[in-house]
């Protein structure tokens, strides 16, 4: 195949900046020669990290409908007519062979750009339930590679490929890793450690779970990985000083996410599409607390897909400060729950996502 053209468009979060790179770095390994172009939303996140993993990225003026109120939605209508006019102009320019969508806002101008000038379009879908902008994609796109089953009720069904969610392979590649990571956080072999991690900003719910039920956990001789996210960390390091406790290591930032999963017995953990790709790839127990503030609650949509498959114990976030630590000492004491759900949730791992997203990419050109 001649050198390709391919843009990729979206972000606003993690979770759809690293499944975009994922794929940009399969295309790059699939057909080396090939040139890609992000299109992402400026003053996002994406405008840094794409750029860090070695991509150009261009940002359009564009923001999403935010929820609750009218005035700061006033400008939304003006900002998606100029985003789509700039992306007009970005195809005209670029002139891709090829569009693929991971939804957040810069996807929803530029895919439709692309369909409008006959550029073929795929969109990744991360969650169980479908985003606004992917839903109304839906219908121009040629394929939809989704990570979940069940969702012909928001796509077309003859468009829908079930590839799974791509994931960063750094962060999930822990054989062999378990002592070293011990060794890493000066934790002892001898006792059981659970990780718990809300994320780059954190999780308000997830750190107030745990400091109320850190004098529990020290009472187990159970060793704790807390990761309070850059949000919370200043809070809970001035409450408790950074040296709490031998078997409490406080962290800001998981720079190792491979070494923080491999030290870790059981993982508590948020329950967004990319975080659950990772878990099912590292077959460990697991927690979710799905996170309510997120669109059409799609975290608790995204557990009860593997709670279903008895795949993971889910507590919901109203319920976490008095029951989550409680839940977590049980299902460490309990070696039976954690085999079938280390087993259960390995079976959901699709470790090919990536590779398989790009393969779809290139039939559509070919096409």
């Amino acid at each position: 195949m001649e050198s390709r053209k391919i843009i990729i468009s979206g972000g606003g979060t993690g979770g759809h900046i690293f499944p975009a790179v994922a794929i940009a770095n399969a295309i790059m390994q699939l057909h080396p020669g090939t040139e890609i172009l992000f299109v992402g939303a400026q003053g996002r996140m994406e405008m840094e990290k794409v750029p860090a993993a070695g991509y150009k990225i261009i940002g359009l003026n564009i923001q999403g409908i935010q929820r609750g109120s009218v005035v700061k939605n006033l400008m939304f209508p003006v900002k998606l007519f100029q985003s789509v006019k700039a992306a007009i102009r970005i195809i005209k320019d670029f002139k891709p062979d090829a569009a693929v969508g991971v939804g957040g806002y810069a996807s929803g101008p530029l895919l439709y750009a692309a369909w409008l000038r006959g550029i073929p379009c795929l969109i990744q879908e991360q969650n169980s339930y479908a985003g606004i902008t992917n839903k109304w994609l839906g219908n121009k796109a040629k394929k939809i590679c989704v990570a979940f089953d069940g969702m012909q009720k928001f796509f077309p069904a003859n468009k829908i490929i079930k590839t799974g969610n791509p994931v960063r392979r750094e962060s999930v590649e822990i054989t062999g890793r378990h002592l070293p990571a011990l060794e890493l956080y000066k934790l002892s072999a001898e006792k059981k450690t659970i990780l718990v991690t809300g994320g780059s900003l954190g999780a308000r719910t997830l750190n107030n779970s745990i400091r109320a039920g850190l004098q529990k956990l020290i009472d187990a001789d159970v060793q704790l990985i807390w990761q309070t996210g850059k949000s919370y960390y200043k809070a809970v390091t001035e409450e408790l000083g950074t040296e709490y406790h031998n078997n409490i290591i406080i962290t800001e930032f998981l720079s190792r996410m491979d070494l923080a999963y491999a030290a870790a017995d059981i993982i508590i953990s948020r329950a967004g599409a990319g975080t659950i790709a990772e878990l099912c790839m590292i077959k460990k127990p697991v927690i979710l607390v799905p996170s309510p503030n997120v669109a059409e609650d799609h975290q608790t949509k995204n557990a009860l897909a593997l709670i279903e498959a008895n795949a993971a114990i889910m507590v919901p976030d109203r319920d976490a400060e008095i029951k989550l630590v409680d839940r977590a000492l049980e299902l460490l004491a309990d070696d039976r729950k954690q085999k079938t759900i280390a087993e259960n949730i390995g079976k959901l791992a699709l470790p090919h996502a990536d590779i398989d997203i790009a393969n779809e990419v290139f039939k559509l050109i070919r096409k």
